[in-house]
């Protein structure tokens, strides 16, 4: 199967934020990643509005309704009141829910399963109801599954930033890599879809794939951006879905 690139902008919101002016554009942005062949997009509102701002959450799935309506919007967050219903009220093919307290600089760690599992249940429930898929943060662990398989989620995103981090290592990262990979395989054997991210990149793509042939989805934010300021949106793109496969 192939690996589906998301293309996360809250950094492209981050830098934007640093001045009162609207540029750069998160919708431009967004329209060029979904232009080079990205097959979605992904935000993550926070409830201070850091990077992206819930006004934002409108226009970018005005744009992929409108211009690019086979393309996925990924919505991520903690599910607070305000963020269930900014998600409702757009819709989004997929909402992927984050166990982040509101201080945190970014996501870095998955759900406890089981000490969540009433929330995570009932908010998948809601979701469900109204027609989104639910993806549910996850540590690689595969002690994890069968509480997050009784949540009743659609899929898991792994988080990846351990084998990210560990770049320097080839040790660590075979480890964290196989972690990754004995925790996807407990995840398909219980029926479980699976999305990855955190700390992606040209360079470890391959190899995750490479163990996690089963991967639908993954979503990339610092290292694409990071790219894109040397070789500009398109190209980025274009070299993310290259190594995806």
């Amino acid at each position: 199967m192939t690996t589906l690139l998301s293309v996360n902008l809250n950094a492209i919101a981050q830098l934007r934020n640093r001045r009162d002016v609207p540029w750069p554009s998160v919708v431009g942005m967004g329209r060029i990643a979904l232009a080079s062949g990205a097959h979605g997009l992904t935000v993550h509102p926070r409830p201070d509005e850091r990077h992206i701002r819930f006004t934002d959450v409108p226009e970018l799935s005005k744009l992929i309704n409108e211009e690019f309506p086979s393309a996925e919007f990924n919505i991520e967050g903690y599910p607070t009141d305000s963020f269930l219903e900014l998600v409702e009220s757009v819709r989004p093919k997929q909402v992927t829910l984050v166990p982040d307290e509101p201080a945190q600089s970014t996501s870095d760690h998955g759900w406890d399963f089981q000490a969540n599992h009433n929330l995570l249940s009932s908010v998948v429930a809601r979701l469900s109801k109204s027609g989104m898929r639910t993806a549910l943060f996850a540590n690689a662990n595969p002690a994890d599954i069968p509480w997050a398989l009784d949540t009743g989620c659609d899929r898991l995103e792994l988080y990846t930033g351990p084998y990210g981090s560990a770049h320097g290592n080839p040790v660590v990262l075979q480890h964290e890599l196989d972690l990754l990979a004995a925790t996807a395989q407990a995840a398909t054997d219980a029926g479980l879809a699976l999305n990855a991210g955190h700390d992606l990149n040209v360079d470890n793509l391959p190899a995750l794939i490479e163990h996690i042939p089963e991967l639908a989805e993954v979503s990339i934010g610092h290292g694409l951006t990071a790219d894109a300021l040397i070789y500009g949106m398109d190209a980025t793109v274009k070299r993310f879905l290259r190594a995806c496969g």
